[in-house]
């Protein structure tokens, strides 16, 4: 819906000059606006959920009351969480200890790879000597084999020593992470029973009671910024293209009868909602109502442009959008302007001493 007639009328009503019922423009300022619908908020306002499903144990905070950042707001039965987290730990309490083990291994496991590095150093030097005077026949065959055999048996046992070793560091590390992982998962998961709140605020309404069964779409609690509001207003997406940033809006509300209050375009949502076909935009108030609180309806005109001084007539005495009857009997095409709910601009094609009569049924 493009335009809208309030309750409280914004703008100044058309006198025309009326003869029988013919009419004549005269000159006067028209203000083309958009309409948009939406509520107030509280900024920053947002909907508490859970992260877990259950029943709810106990809720910590009442309506009204503030709330700081990091308060805990709400208790859900986590009686298999908790058994879960002292497993977890009672897990990794024992790996710990298991650690100590396997510590002790390594560092026997370290005097074991020295032992035998001490081992093929020597078998090493044995090998080399007696590789020299191999070719002056001092050593036999067979003998420098069994020295050849000594020295490929050392290299063997140290390389399988430091895989061992390696192997069991390895081992102790994996164990520590695993377990450590394990009981970080089981902590936050028994967090997840505890709700509370990401930001600073009011607290506006709870929504459930305590005993409960809830999910994680079960919507909990209503939490804003205190003493501190804007409008949220829905725009057509036909009229979309016409609002701009820092525009200014004449605003209506239920809970203040025959007031009209200005508020200015803030922030744009660059998206459409593909359910209602409109877009989102937040406004300030320039002079705030009194009293303000999250959800109160608003209707709303956003101002996109006013001429002044300028032709105009009636909007209902328009033929076809761009026809006048003049002199009851002629039909003449004009060029129209600015247009809002009660008049409509002339910009060619009638003159202000010439009277225009209401179209008939049959044109």
């Amino acid at each position: 819906m493009k335009y809208k007639v309030f309750r409280v009328i914004f703008f100044a009503i058309i006198s025309c000059n009326k003869n029988s019922d013919g009419v004549k423009p005269i000159i006067s300022d028209v203000t083309e606006s958009v309409y948009a619908s939406g509520m107030i908020k509280a900024e920053g306002q947002f909907t508490v959920f859970a992260t877990s499903s259950g029943i709810l144990k106990k809720i910590n905070v009442t309506v009204g009351q503030s709330i700081d950042k990091g308060q805990l707001l709400f208790e859900i039965e986590d009686e298999k969480a908790e058994l879960n987290t002292q497993n977890a730990l009672l897990t990794y309490q024992l790996s710990q200890n298991s650690n100590h083990f396997i510590q002790d291994k390594i560092s026997e496991m370290e005097m074991k790879v020295q032992s035998l590095y001490e081992k093929l150093i020597l078998d090493k030097s044995i090998y080399d000597r007696n590789n020299r005077i191999k070719e002056y026949k001092i050593i036999s065959e067979v003998d420098f084999e069994k020295v050849a055999l000594a020295y490929n048996n050392s290299k063997l046992n140290y390389e399988s020593a430091k895989k061992q070793l390696s192997q069991l560091k390895a081992q102790l590390q994996n164990e520590q992470i695993k377990n450590g992982i394990n009981l970080k998962i089981n902590q936050k998961t028994q967090s997840d029973f505890t709700i509370r709140s990401a930001f600073s605020g009011q607290l506006f309404d709870v929504l459930v009671e305590e005993g409960t069964l809830i999910s994680q779409q079960t919507p909990l609690a209503i939490i804003g910024q205190k003493n501190a509001f804007l409008l949220e207003l829905q725009v057509d997406e036909n009229d979309m293209v016409k609002v701009q940033l820092n525009q200014s809006i004449l605003v209506i509300m239920d809970s203040y009868r025959n007031q009209v209050f200005e508020a200015k375009v803030v922030r744009i949502y660059p998206i459409l909602d593909e359910r209602s076909r409109t877009f989102k935009i937040e406004a300030h108030f320039i002079e705030p109502p009194n009293k303000q609180y999250p959800n109160l309806s608003a209707e709303a005109n956003i101002v996109i442009q006013t001429k002044k001084n300028t032709i105009t007539i009636p909007k209902d005495y328009l033929l076809k959008d761009d026809f006048v009857l003049v002199n009851k009997t002629e039909k003449r095409k004009v060029k129209v302007g600015l247009s809002n709910y009660q008049k409509v601009e002339i910009l060619e094609g009638l003159k202000p001493e010439e009277t225009i009569y209401k179209p008939k049924n049959e044109y």
